[in-house]
């Protein structure tokens, strides 16, 4: 008898889930991302007022804004694997709890440290938070098109978050103190659990055998050592330092144990089959060389729009909008792009748009070119985004159901791996090019030209010093070896992502749609009093019967 209730069940449930509840399931989804994507960048405008208030150190200044990135980064796959195990919303809710404590203590900081703990809270439960929106996303649309329409709604929402947080920071900061930028989380928070507990449906994966609680740890240490080593690369350290070399080294060492403790387990965390299928490691590739071909980009086109045109922080914001709005637009008509054109070629084409915008930016000079600059930032966002949803959604859709929370995982770690390096990459050769334009300026020490030739900042308080003649040649130089070292690092860039359009050419023509099996355990949230006497009555209908 109970068997044939359960079986009664399980058709309704799977029923429930088509119609308008998946979208307002995406609905609660895309608000828990856009949650992550705004307190990953809203702090940034907030970093003076912090430091004016909490008086931190150098080191406590760089653990504020880079702790959070740090800890989302490295637990992305302990917590995508744990939701596979104990259910994803589960973890999602865990997440928003965490986040809305986290964020009312950074909010209320006294302290440096306290800040800094409260930030590594949030990217604890940001790590918790993001795996599982993917992962519940691939379990809720089973059919391949729909779920390509709401990963670009998804993808266009991450978008919208990123350029926001920025001039949402800047508002508030304008009308209220620094704590403010993380006070916006909690009514966020309050209304997304008990809307999440009610919306949501509990999927997890096949349970078989015990979580590898060491293999989780190891991944997490591996990751932290490694994003941190690659961090403080991007951030200007010297390559010999110990505090950059050890932990590369001892984060690779954990990471290629991990791998290894992978292939021998009997219950893997990471099923490493997945790496076989060319389309599931061929769009992790290309979602990894797209981010290092373009987060460093990205930070050196603020200097220039900032340092070099002069322009103030909320017009350098302003002016980098359009990039944003491309990017939205192409997540939009990703779904219908991707049916249309195929992964291979919507990804390759994706990658060549994006290198055409980046080759025509390398026009930019010393003086402002609105049109210039218009166009070039469409292109980039569109072209960027139409290359990470095409290799998100193949990433995706070639994972198995019951692996979604790792695959999320690993596509997220892939993200911020590939920000991470191309942050290093990137700033080593652009300062690379622009150092030697400094080193014999007339007029200028020998010294003053080396601290000069350090960052275009600090080239402007240098020249400042010296005032004159030789303080405005110093100036001169310095914003025309940026320049020049602008267009090598557009260039190199360029390269990079032509090199990622080779690849893409091994990802799937056609986009092979349908219907899918769902794959491990799906329980939507417990049905009204009457819809659960109707559904006991059916069962024992089909039992007398």
């Amino acid at each position: 008898m109970s068997g044939t209730t359960t079986a009664a069940v399980r058709p309704r449930r799977r029923a429930a889930q088509t119609g308008t509840s998946r979208w307002l399931v995406l609905v609660v989804l895309c608000a828990s991302l856009l949650l992550v994507a705004l307190d990953a960048t809203v702090l940034h405008v907030a970093v003076p007022a912090v430091t004016e208030d909490l008086r931190p150190g150098a080191m406590e200044l760089l653990w504020i804004v880079d702790v959070y990135p740090l800890v989302c980064a490295s637990l992305l796959i302990l917590f995508g694997t744990l939701g596979d195990r104990i259910g994803r919303r589960r973890v999602l809710l865990l997440g928003y709890g965490l986040f809305g404590v986290a964020s009312a203590v950074a909010a209320f900081a006294q302290s440096a440290e306290t800040l800094i703990l409260a930030r590594a809270l949030l990217g604890v439960g940001g790590a918790m938070i993001m795996p599982a929106t993917l992962s519940i996303l691939r379990q809720v649309f089973p059919d391949r098109r729909e779920r390509a329409l709401a990963i670009g709604i998804w993808s266009a929402v991450a978008a919208v978050g990123a350029a926001v947080g920025p001039l949402l920071g800047g508002f508030l900061l304008e009308h209220f103190w620094w704590g403010s930028v993380f006070l916006v989380n909690i009514p966020l928070m309050l209304v997304s659990l008990p809307v999440g507990r009610i919306l949501l449906p509990e999927s997890r994966g096949e349970r078989k055998g015990p979580w590898d609680v060491t293999g989780a740890l190891m991944a997490a240490a591996g990751l932290f050592g490694t994003v941190l080593g690659v961090k403080r690369l991007g951030g200007g350290e010297a390559v010999a330092s110990p505090f950059t070399v050890l932990p590369l080294l001892i984060g690779a060492a954990l990471l290629f144990l991990f791998v290894r403790r992978q292939r021998r387990h009997p219950h893997p965390l990471v099923d490493l089959r997945m790496f076989g299928r060319p389309a599931f490691s061929t769009s992790v590739g290309c979602i990894v060389l797209a981010m290092l071909a373009l987060v460093g980009l990205e930070l050196i086109a603020a200097q220039y729009l900032q340092l070099v045109l002069g322009l103030s922080p909320l017009r350098t914001g302003l002016r980098l909008l359009p990039l944003t709005v491309a990017a939205m637009a192409a997540g939009l008509a990703g779904a219908r792009m991707l049916r249309r054109f195929g992964p291979r070629r919507m990804v390759c084409c994706g990658f060549c748009l994006t290198a055409v915008a980046v080759l025509t930016l390398t026009a930019m000079g010393g003086t402002d070119d609105t049109a210039l600059l218009l166009a070039g930032f469409v292109l980039l966002g569109f072209g960027l985004e139409t290359t990470l949803f095409g290799a998100y959604e193949s990433m995706l859709s070639e994972a198995p159901a019951d692996r979604a929370g790792g695959a999320a995982a690993i596509g997220e770690t892939s993200y911020q791996l590939g920000a991470g390096i191309g942050i290093a990459l990137l700033g080593s050769v652009m300062n690379a090019a622009y150092a030697p334009g400094l080193r014999s300026v007339p007029g200028v020490p020998r010294h003053e030209s080396a601290a000069a030739g350090h960052s275009l900042g600090e080239a402007y308080e240098v020249a400042g010093r010296i005032g004159g003649t030789a303080g405005a040649a110093l100036r001169r130089a310095a914003r025309d070896s940026f320049v020049h070292g602008l267009h090598v690092t557009l260039l190199v860039s360029a390269g990079l992502l032509l090199l990622g359009a080779v690849m893409a050419l091994r990802l799937p023509w056609v986009m092979q749609c349908g219907e899918e099996p769902a794959g491990g355990e799906v329980e939507l949230p417990a049905p009204r009093e009457a819809e659960a006497r109707a559904e006991a009555a059916a069962g024992k209908s089909r039992v007398s019967a």
